[in-house]
């Protein structure tokens, strides 16, 4: 029925009946109704009849209207009148109602008296209402009729319950029914609500609903409270009838407790209620919420529903049925009923939270306190998105529920995706609202949380209409365009998958993707390549004829760039020519094989790729850079597989001829000219001494090219000529290498000779000092030696994968050759200043980054020259405060003359080693592929030397030397920090945009989850070389007990290996750090790796838990600590184990472990160069090893109390340059490190102990006291270390978190004290004894800064003091309420410095203090009370001298 669905307060369906009953008997004109015709008046002399006809109404007969005369007002007060002044009174009124009681006795009289009378006087002489209320109604006006007419109603209503009605025919008990409501007033309230309740419980079910729903029309304020109880009681008994209770229940005004009630017992019932009558009982859950269950019983709520079995999988299919025909009607019945429930289900859910604040924020904690993965349900996340659409005020608090949820992995795909596919008709109503939160999402630095924003884009394009399909399109667009490379590769990534997923409709906005074209400047050249992949994939995909105009403007962007003067817009169009051809050639090849017809347009295709090619060709080939670049993308393209085997069989015809002619010479025939230096055929692998041999002909090439700056430039005289650079020489060998492995499926037999074959250079070892060369010869030979590294580097690309020995023992050896090429490289670079390599990455980046080309020697001076001005920053006092902000770099700086002596030795060691790191040289080496680690997995390999007759003449053992390990770990390590470290924490705010990535443009063309399968694969080899490391430093610490001072050769293997170790660890780190891991698609892949460390230790079966692998991991990395050798290796193990320990449930055991190994590498003695380090890098690591020993003991004030109360004396009672004998690591260059860390955790600490409750057990405040006691002891034993460790650094710290310390005691300490001191009077009266004398000394420390006018360290000092003065009124407050005021006494404190010395200012000289201070100390510690006096003397005197040094 329709009352079941109605929600809020019932319409007077009566009324819409008498406006029936006036459109069936429409009022006569005035001309009519003069007549009167067809009608006759009621003749009867009753009192009854007489007294209406006196006061206005005409009864009629029949079928007509009773007339009213006079206005109905007038009507009711003639009647009355005419009743109270009748002689017979108040007999008269019994008559009167006997006389309707007889006149009703016919039903058509009756049904007269219940319809609205028919009105006489003109319109305009009305002055109540406009229509006209029925004879019974207007009876009901009247007081003294009221009771009686009420009476008569009741009697008569029962003789019409159980008549069968036709639905043409009014029903008379609504018409009775109707006359009760919206009275201007009950005369019996009580009598009324006791008749309809009597009435609801003997009626049908139909009129129960319709009586029901009435009573808020009908009853009073006054009767609610009873009619509540009575529903509520009807409601246990009468299942049927729960909704319109409901209903009536949230009109009423009732007591909570009521209500409460009622929702209980419908709460027990939400499993079994009908879908239909789910929006109204909702309703009334929602209304009858408060402020204080509302988080319990929206919890228990949305438990109890579950919407998703209320729809059907039919009706899920023809809701995406109507989806897809874009808005037309599907199938009507019962799917359409429910699926309109569901909507108007969250109707009711989405005014209750729009206009109650409370309920919007209770419904977000309850989905935030779910903490389980498969707790979380479709409902929560409909309703995330509708409270989020609905208030503003909550937009924050929902992302950042959002959030963590992601980041926690709670809110999987599979949940959004049910999410949008269930209630996609409701989601709809709120799509701006969901684009607003993807893109909120999408500028999150976190990739979890940026991928779910991505879906969010996804899954609305695919569900919603038209016009938000578009909406998604130009919100995709507007991330792309706007600078965030995270927003911009997310956001095309989106427009890729969306162009595979919707061809049709994603070409319906092409338009909108076309515009990214006008900020090509502002992409990188990855990002280019996904947007005219995206471009390409709409224009060439099929249905072609659909998309021309889209091929059209392709055509057109690309020949401008490529036919551009400008080399950045000419790159561009090299790489959107070849991202294009490759998808033209990969759809046509796909295709080609249906028919012939589609064949011969793939060959037409096929046609239009190469032209497409050759036409990029030909435009590239005039700059060295462009033609690289050219055939890097072309590489790319071939080893995507998106080349068509016709095209790549033209290719590789072509790249292998033009390569021979271009770079290959015979090797027996040396170039002769005039060359700068002899040319040579070097680094040969083999001995040819037939005619045959081949050479790459690298320095002719080389000396040909007059090079400017970028390469790009050739002498006039060879400008008619093909140019020839050796810049292609890498680039063309990767497209050669590339082509011929497609070809024949891996082999390269037919390019070996090219691992094999010399490279004609000279002797690049200086064979005198480099400095002595000119500069043009200087960078003569770096850039020769870099085009040789990339020529290697390349070709150990090319044959990494072969599997013969031969071939791997070639490979090996050309890695050698590439390690002793960097350290002769590394000779020239140091006294080459400024110079500028030739490039190797062709990509836009490279043209955007500004190189970093600094040689040793200018860093050098740049260095002394930092160091000459912050020497004299701190020799002055008037330093500026820009100068002194600078001030964290000094912190573990030497004393002034300690730093001079250290710059001469710093000096005299850098002459004598003149290299450098090539790290900043990294965009200028061609990129190692991902496959080239697979030689880690090489042991000893036998390579045979054959003679002249293809015999064996001699072999040769060759394995993968530490050098060569170190190479390729190093690189294998800086690919990983870039593909799986996240954004944020890799990349500096003032980096150059695009630097990061310079050099992995062939990494980024795979996923992190693909490079971290490949370093999982490469687990294994690198173990098996972890453990050899391992047993290298074990047998040297057994040998000479780890001193490193023998011959240099040993030195040199002793770093080598040890930066192995370190790389090692730092990959081992940077793969179970990935974030990805917590994605539930990668656990498979973090279940392998742990299974690979786990092996290590012992076999066990391949279905072990993944708590047992986590714990075997960590116990096979822990065994590594004996023999780390360097301070960085430790801090890497370290982290990697706390990694290992944040999977694993069992946290305490290991972080035990993990504590007490950071102790053991604070207690150990490092190589000599380790822990004297001045640099920020050392201090950093200290400073990260130490907040790790401190955050992960079991006692951090313990840990504090023995540094600084053990190691500290050691340091303090040890020669200048010594250490602490416990903690080597502590010495006086450390010690700031030191103290910093300890001052914050132990802050950190006491901040987070809660204060407690007098409630509390009296055990637990006894252990409270004794930890705050603990604490201020180790912060007494911190703060008196200024009075030998009185740097400024130490002071800064000091001031810092002293003031924290304070503030802290104030919060959490005070509100303990307050109900301890009665029973812990000595205890409470010695803390604060304590905690006495340490304000003291922050007082002196405040004076120390004021009369040294540092700024740094007196910006503190306000805050200091404020503290210190809301200390002594705290103090005081808590004397008062333990009754001891008269302890509390004033008195004045002297300004003193760190020495004790008063400091003697306007003020204090013009006082008369009464006593020193050394006497208030001493009357302290008299008697208990005394003690209390002293602390508060010592507070308030801080206070006055608070405002007395203010106005100094």
């Amino acid at each position: 029925m329709v009352s079941k669905r109605k929600l809020s307060k019932s319409e007077d369906k009566n009324n819409l009946t008498e406006d029936a009953s006036k459109a069936r008997k429409p009022p006569f004109s005035k001309k009519i109704k003069s007549s009167h015709v067809h009608n006759e008046d009621e003749e009867n002399d009753s009192i009854f009849v007489k007294l209406l006809k006196a006061s206005g109404i005409i009864l009629k007969t029949g079928e007509s209207q009773n007339q009213l005369a006079v206005d109905q007002i007038v009507f009711q007060k003639k009647l009355f009148q005419t009743l109270r002044k009748h002689p017979s009174y108040p007999q008269v009124t019994e008559e009167f109602v006997s006389g309707l009681e007889s006149y009703i006795e016919d039903q058509d009289c009756f049904r007269n008296c219940l319809l609205s009378c028919e009105r006489l006087q003109d319109e305009e002489a009305s002055m109540s209402t406009p229509y006209s209320k029925s004879l019974i109604k207007l009876l009901l006006g009247i007081d003294i009729l009221q009771p009686a007419v009420i009476k008569t109603l009741f009697e008569k209503l029962p003789e019409f319950l159980f008549e069968n009605q036709n639905s043409d025919v009014i029903s008379m008990p609504h018409l009775i029914i109707s006359q009760l409501k919206w009275l201007d007033r009950i005369v019996d309230s009580k009598d009324l609500t006791t008749k309809i309740m009597q009435l609801i419980s003997i009626a049908p079910v139909p009129l129960q609903h319709d009586f029901i729903t009435s009573l808020p029309e009908i009853l009073g304020d006054s009767q609610h409270a009873d009619v509540g109880k009575e529903l509520s009681d009807l409601l246990m008994v009468n299942t049927p009838l729960t909704v319109p209770i409901l209903d009536v229940l949230s009109c009423l005004r009732l007591d909570p407790q009521l209500l409460s009630k009622v929702r209980q017992l419908v709460m027990g019932k939400l499993s079994a209620v009908k879908l239909e009558d789910l929006p109204v009982i909702i309703k009334f859950i929602l209304h009858a919420i408060t402020a204080t269950d509302a988080v319990q019983v929206i919890a228990e709520l949305r438990e109890q529903l579950d919407l998703q079995q209320c729809i059907l999988p039919s009706q899920l299919q023809a809701s995406q049925s109507k989806l897809k025909s874009k808005g037309r009607t599907s199938s009507l019945g019962d799917q359409s009923n429910d699926q309109d429930c569901i909507i108007l289900l969250f109707d009711v859910i989405k005014s209750a939270v729009r206009y109650e604040k409370t309920l919007s924020e209770a419904w977000i904690k309850a989905i935030e306190n779910i903490t389980s993965v498969s707790d979380h349900k479709v409902f929560d996340m409909v309703m995330l998105l509708i409270i989020y659409s609905t208030n503003v005020q909550t937009k924050k608090y929902i992302e950042r529920v959002l959030r963590n949820k992601i980041r926690s992995g709670c809110l999987q795909e599979q949940l959004l995706k049910s999410t949008f596919y269930t209630h996609s008709l409701v989601l709809k109503d709120v799509c701006p609202s969901i684009l607003s939160l993807a893109q909120s999402l999408f500028h999150s630095p976190d990739q979890s949380v940026n991928s779910f924003g991505s879906l969010l884009y996804k899954y609305a394009f695919k569900c919603f209409d038209t016009y938000c399909q578009q909406e998604v399109v130009s919100a995709l667009v507007t991330h792309t365009c706007s600078g965030n490379d995270s927003e911009v590769d997310a956001a095309l990534d989106v427009l890729l998958e969306l162009a595979i997923l919707n061809l049709a409709a994603m070409r319906l906005n092409a338009v909108f993707v076309k515009g990214i074209l006008d900020y090509l400047d502002n992409l990188s050249p990855q990002q280019i390549r996904k947007l005219f992949y995206v471009l390409s994939t709409l224009a060439f995909s099929k249905e072609q004829e659909a998309s021309t105009h889209i091929q059209d403007d392709l055509h057109l962007v690309i020949r401008k760039q490529l036919s551009s003067t400008i080399l950045k817009y000419k790159l561009i169009g090299i790489i959107g020519a070849v991202t294009m051809a490759g998808i033209m050639a990969a759809d046509r090849s796909e295709s080609s094989s249906v028919t012939q017809r589609k064949a011969d347009l793939s060959n037409e295709v096929c046609t239009q790729v190469t032209t497409l090619l050759q036409l990029v060709h030909s435009c590239s080939e005039q700059s060295p850079q462009a033609s690289a670049l050219y055939y890097d993308e072309f590489a790319n393209l071939i080893q995507g597989g998106k080349l068509a085997p016709k095209a790549l069989e033209w290719a590789g015809q072509a790249i292998l001829t033009n390569f021979q002619d271009a770079f290959v010479v015979d090797s027996c025939v040396v170039p002769e000219g005039d060359y700068p230096f002899p040319v040579k055929a070097l680094y040969g692998l083999e001995e040819y001494s037939s005619q045959d041999g081949i050479a790459v002909n690298l320095l002719p090439l080389f000396f040909s090219q007059d090079f400017t700056k970028d390469g790009s430039r050739v002498t006039q005289h060879e400008s008619d000529q093909k140019l020839v650079s050796p810049l292609c020489l890498a680039s063309y060998f990767r497209l050669l290498r590339l082509c011929m492995e497609k070809q024949h499926d891996g082999n390269l037999e037919e390019i070996d000779a090219l691992l094999d074959c010399p490279v004609f250079l000279t002797d690049l070892e200086p064979t005198e000092k480099p400095e002595s060369m000119p500069v043009r010869e200087q960078s003569f030979m770096c850039s020769l030696i870099f085009l040789t590294l990339n020529w290697f580097r390349e070709i150990v690309n090319a044959f990494c994968q072969q599997t013969s020995p031969e071939m791997k023992g070639k490979v090996l050896t050309r890695l050698k050759h590439i390690t002793e090429l960097q350290g002769i490289l590394e000779k020239y670079l140091a006294v080459t200043p400024d110079y500028v390599p030739p490039l190797a990455n062709f990509d836009l980046e490279t043209l955007d980054a500004a190189p970093h080309t600094s040689t040793a020697i200018s860093a050098k001076i740049r260095l002394t020259g930092k160091k000459r001005a912050k020497r004299k920053a701190d020799g002055s006092k008037t330093s500026t405060p820009d100068t002194l902000s600078k001030a964290d770099t000094l912190e573990c700086d030497p004393t002034l003359s300690d730093k001079s002596q250290l710059e001469k030795d710093c000096t005299r060691k850098e002459e004598e080693k003149t290299s450098v790191s090539l790290q900043s040289y990294r965009a200028y080496f061609r990129e190692l592929d991902i496959e080239v680690f697979s030689i880690l997995h090489c042991g000893l390999v036998t390579k045979f030397i054959l003679d002249t007759e293809m015999h064996t003449e001699a072999t040769e053992v060759v394995q993968l030397e530490p050098p060569e390990l170190l190479f390729l770990l190093d690189d294998l390590s800086q690919k990983l920090e870039n593909m799986l470290t996240p954004a944020a924490k890799r990349v500096p705010f003032f980096k150059t945009k695009g630097s990061w990535n310079i050099g992995f443009s062939h990494l980024h063309q795979k996923s992190a989850q693909e490079i971290a399968h490949c370093v999982i694969q490469l687990l294994t080899p690198m173990c098996n070389h972890l453990e050899n490391i391992h047993n290298y430093f074990q047998c040297l610490a057994g040998e000479d007990a780890g001193v490193v001072d023998g011959p240099g050769t040993k030195v040199q293997e002793y770093q080598i290996m040890s930066s192995c170790y370190q790389r090692l660890l730092q990959i081992f780190y940077g793969l179970f750090a990935w974030q990805g891991f917590f994605q539930p698609e990668n656990r498979n892949l973090l279940y392998t790796a742990l299974e690979v460390l786990a092996r290590r230790l012992k076999q066990g079966d391949h279905d072990q838990p993944l708590e047992e692998l986590l714990s075997q991991s960590f116990h096979y990395l822990q065994n590594f600590h004996h023999s780390i050798p360097s301070f960085q290796c430790a801090l890497y193990l370290i982290r990697l184990l706390m990694v290992i320990s944040k999977k694993s449930t069992a946290v305490t055991q290991k972080k035990d472990k993990i504590a007490s190994m950071a102790k053991q590498f604070l207690c150990r003695v490092w190589p000599t160069g380790e822990k004297g380090k001045s640099s920020s890098i050392f201090n950093d690591q200290l400073h990260a090893l130490l907040c790790i020993y401190l955050e992960h003991t079991d006692s951090v004030l313990k840990a504090i109390e023995e540094i600084a109360g053990v190691g500290v004396p050691e340091l303090i009672n040890s020669p200048k340059d010594a250490s602490s004998a416990t903690f080597p690591t502590l010495t006086r260059h450390s010690f700031v490190i030191f103290f910093r860390v300890m001052m914050a955790e132990l802050e950190k600490t006491v901040k987070g102990l809660q204060a407690g409750t007098a409630a509390d057990p009296q055990q637990i405040h006894e252990e409270k006291l004794l930890y705050w006691n603990m604490a201020v002891r180790d912060f007494s034993i911190l703060l008196n270390l200024i009075k030998v460790f009185d740097s400024r650094p130490v002071l800064h710290v000091c001031l810092k978190y002293g003031h924290l310390f304070v503030e802290a005691f104030l919060k959490q300490c005070m509100p303990l004290l307050d109900f301890s001191f009665r029973k812990h009077r000595e205890d409470v009266l010695s803390l604060l004894e304590t905690f006495q004398l340490d304000t003291r000394l922050l007082h002196h420390l405040c004076g120390h800064s004021k009369i040294h006018q540092d700024t740094r360290l007196t910006k503190h000092v306000p805050l200091l003091k404020k503290t210190l003065e809301l200390l002594v009124y705290r103090v005081e407050a808590m004397l008062i309420l333990n009754n001891c005021q008269e302890a509390f006494w004033l008195g004045n404190l002297k300004n003193r410095d760190l020495q004790g010395e008063e400091i003697m200012s306007q003020n204090s000289q013009e006082s008369t203090p009464e006593d020193s201070e050394e006497d208030t100390s001493s009357q302290v510690s008299k008697s208990k009370v005394k003690e209390d006096e002293g602390e508060a003397s010592d507070g308030e005197e801080q206070d006055n001298d608070g405002s007395d040094d203010d106005s100094d």
